[in-house]
């Protein structure tokens, strides 16, 4: 099982790698806002969220789960990165833009859990 756990994780923080990559790429210089890690964070958590309902309604087993919801959404998704980049944008001197940082992630993270929570 930890195993399952293991690949999911390698296959999750790889994505968000690339991912954060593109979109840090096309925003970067334009905008002082780390769009890269709230998409990232806004998919991981709609995708753990339809996740948790398929696995809680026998849909998908638990080694699935492991892989998915736990390993692959557990590292694609990134908290740490998220406190250091409101901790810049502070620094920087972005504090309205930190704070809308904060509540934006916070807000449309547990929005998007939901909705793929429900879809089903």
């Amino acid at each position: 099982m930890i195993w399952m756990i293991g690949i999911g994780g390698s296959l999750g923080s790889a994505a968000r790698f690339i991912i954060g990559n593109l979109i840090s790429k096309k925003t970067k210089n334009k905008y002082p806002f780390p769009l890269g890690t709230w998409v990232i964070n806004i998919i991981g958590s709609f995708l753990l969220g339809f996740l948790t309902q398929l696995y809680l309604s026998n849909v998908i087993d638990k080694r699935l789960f492991l892989f998915a919801g736990v390993g692959f959404c557990g590292a694609f998704t990134t908290f740490s990165t998220f406190g250091y980049e409101t901790l810049t944008l502070i620094q920087s001197n972005y504090i309205k833009l930190a704070a809308i940082y904060v509540m934006s992630s916070i807000i449309v993270s547990i929005i998007s859990a939901m909705i793929g929570f429900t879809i089903i």
